[in-house]
């Protein structure tokens, strides 16, 4: 049975679903009354140029967990074991995006000039450009608060042109709402929406993937105590989520689970593949 809380968090979901359409983007609406995901059908579309070197640009957002970046780079191998796979993260705690230095971050000399591998052996990356992409985040309400709402747009403008100077692709990370504040959804996915549009960046819809698992599976908890930050399935279902966005395939059957039960894996799986599909912003 539904609660007041999950039949508002149901509602954040279908306004975000209004506001998207509005914006000239599709979304599928959950099953309402589905207990679990069930595997998407629909075909793949592969990314042309699947990134292998990322680097990832936020906050606690994205270090809780042992890091949203080693869960997604441990899907990636398990999906494709031959592939070297980079992931690096620089997270500042609390950070909005205008406090990242994003030029820095793409010295020649600088971050990801060297990987750590094996028994703790250091080999040096060959000179030149270190990551194919950049996945950015603002902090978790700067791109709805009324002060920080134009920085937010002002700093992903400013930040993909850096990257793309450096032939780095830009993408943004769609973060999701507040437990106990789901309308969050709607108005971050508009904010990422259109500065994904503006930039020609890719965003990567997690908020969404957020508000469409709890939509089916209402006592699934994906957030900390705080009612921010993510529990190991929370980052699981955001780092499943990157790589059916970057990647334009299904991590539905990927063996890597972060050591969740298989059949909640599975779940998240599916729920951030239906998300990647019905999302068509870049």
């Amino acid at each position: 049975m539904f609660t007041t809380s999950s039949m508002r968090r149901a509602g954040a979901v279908c306004s975000a679903l209004a506001v998207l359409l509005a914006a000239g983007c599709a979304m599928a609406p959950p099953a309402p009354n589905a207990g679990s995901a069930t595997a998407s059908t629909a075909a793949e579309t592969p990314a042309a140029d699947p990134p292998t070197s990322l680097l990832w640009v936020g906050n606690s957002f994205f270090y809780y967990n042992n890091s949203l970046h080693n869960h997604y780079g441990q899907l990636a191998r398990a999906a494709a074991p031959g592939v070297r796979q980079r992931s690096v993260s620089v997270t500042i705690s609390g950070s909005g995006a205008d406090w990242h230095d994003m030029s820095s971050y793409f010295r020649a000399d600088g971050i990801g000039r060297y990987s750590f591998v094996g028994d703790n052996q250091i080999v040096f990356n060959p000179p030149g450009r270190q990551f194919d992409a950049v996945i950015m985040m603002d902090c978790s309400q700067c791109p709805i608060h009324p002060q920080l709402g134009p920085v937010f747009h002002d700093m992903m403008k400013k930040h993909s042109a850096t990257a793309a100077r450096h032939g780095v692709r830009p993408v943004l990370f769609m973060s999701w709402a507040y437990k106990d504040k789901p309308e969050m959804t709607a108005q971050l996915a508009e904010q990422y929406t259109r500065a994904g549009k503006a930039n020609h960046a890719k965003v990567i819809p997690a908020g969404l993937a957020f508000a469409r698992a709890i939509a089916q599976r209402p006592q699934l908890e994906l957030y900390q105590p705080d009612k921010r930050h993510p529990t190991l399935a929370g980052s699981y279902l955001a780092a499943c989520t990157s790589y059916a966005a970057l990647h334009g395939k299904s991590p539905e059957g990927n063996r890597y689970t972060a050591g969740l039960a298989p059949d909640l894996a599975a779940f998240l799986q599916t729920v951030a593949w239906q998300t990647v599909q019905a999302y068509s912003g870049l």
